[in-house]
């Protein structure tokens, strides 16, 4: 029986506006390569996947700056690689030159509001996850949810980080439930499920794009909306 909800936040709750895909492919065309930004939406789940298995060995804030700009380096070799572009130094350096000057604002994604309603309605406290080096409230709040949220854990707070398996009943411990009466839904499917899942907790692949086609249709859901049905 599930009795609380967890989320992981980036890409499940929240994204960027503009969105991602836009930007890079901006600057690829600016270098001479037309690509739609659509066609970039999956190399761009496949890196974040990369990069979230990569921090979840060693966090950002135990890197040196090298190490920190060799990640971001690799993250998007993967995403050319991914969309079939060749990763020329030249291009990954412009690219995250861009990435860097660029200012995305952080917005819900349409799906959550309603999702909330209708969990909160059901009387299940809901809860955070995150791969996150700092306090996310302030961030919650600005977007107008965050009396919704009972439990926010990042990683900077526990210590550990995704797919830990430690956070994860850390997180658990702190709604006052054990790991299995938990569902928790992310976008990624090692980070978030397969790491919920070896916590002890129910879990969800968020795959809103329809990019997991291996993913049995039982194991992931296409909008936050679907939660209810799945309780």
């Amino acid at each position: 029986m599930v009795k609380a909800v967890f989320f992981d936040l980036y890409h499940t709750l929240i994204g960027y506006d503009p969105p991602r895909e836009e930007s890079v492919a901006g600057t690829l065309a600016r270098m001479g390569i037309e690509i739609p930004a659509k066609k970039l939406r999956r190399p761009l789940v496949t890196a974040d996947e990369f990069f979230y298995r990569e921090t979840g060995k060693k966090a950002l804030k135990d890197r040196s700056k090298e190490e920190t700009a060799e990640l971001w380096y690799e993250y998007q070799a993967v995403v050319l690689k991914e969309a079939g572009i060749l990763p020329d130094p030249e291009i990954i350096k412009t690219i995250l030159s861009d990435m860097k000057n660029a200012k995305y604002d952080l917005v819900l994604f349409g799906d959550v509001i309603p999702a909330l309603n209708s969990l909160t309605a059901r009387k299940l406290p809901l809860g955070i996850i995150s791969n996150a080096d700092r306090d996310i409230s302030p961030l919650l709040e600005k977007l107008g949810i965050l009396n919704s949220i009972k439990v926010r854990l990042t990683s900077h707070e526990a210590g550990t980080s995704k797919p830990q398996k430690e956070i994860f009943r850390k997180g658990a411990e702190l709604m006052g439930v054990s790991p299995g009466e938990v569902l928790y839904v992310g976008d990624q499917w090692v980070v978030d499920v397969q790491g919920a899942r070896g916590a002890g907790m129910q879990a969800l692949l968020l795959d809103r794009g329809g990019y997991f086609d291996e993913i049995p249709a039982a194991e992931k859901i296409n909008s936050l909306t679907e939660i209810t049905d799945r309780i």
